[in-house]
């Protein structure tokens, strides 16, 4: 009973952490509808994991757990893969942009240092 109490609460805090404004664009709508989803789901299996084993049975698989792994393997690849075209892309941006800067400082016009005439050359300053 004890773990089941914790188990939830750690679900709900994650979910919580996860789903909350960042102000960027990437947190879509149906990104977080899905949490929603998987946070209910994972809820309802701790609570009733009898209910992940006659799924598993439904789909064809032996026991709830397998079925669990199965789909976290699922996971792991779809985030493998997201991951890989998101630095994909922002090594192509970092290129285009290193491109640029290099162009915009290799167009600059170089002003000359100033020249003053008042300071002498080493050479020409007395030795003591």
């Amino acid at each position: 009973m004890w773990i089941q109490i914790l188990l939830i609460a750690g679900v709900v805090a994650i979910g919580t952490f996860f789903m909350r404004r960042t102000g960027a664009d990437s947190h879509l709508a149906i990104r977080r509808l899905l949490f929603g989803v998987f946070v209910l789901a994972a809820i309802l299996s701790i609570l009733f994991p009898q209910w992940l084993t006659f799924v598993a049975n439904l789909i064809g698989v032996g026991r709830g757990t397998d079925l669990l792994l199965y789909a976290l393997i699922l996971m792991f690849l779809a985030f493998v893969y997201t991951q890989s075209r998101r630095n994909a892309e922002q090594q192509r941006r970092l290129t285009l942009l290193a491109r640029k800067l290099a162009l915009l400082q290799g167009t600059e016009p170089k002003t000359p240092e100033p020249v003053d005439s008042d300071i002498d050359s080493p050479n020409d300053r007395p030795r003591l």
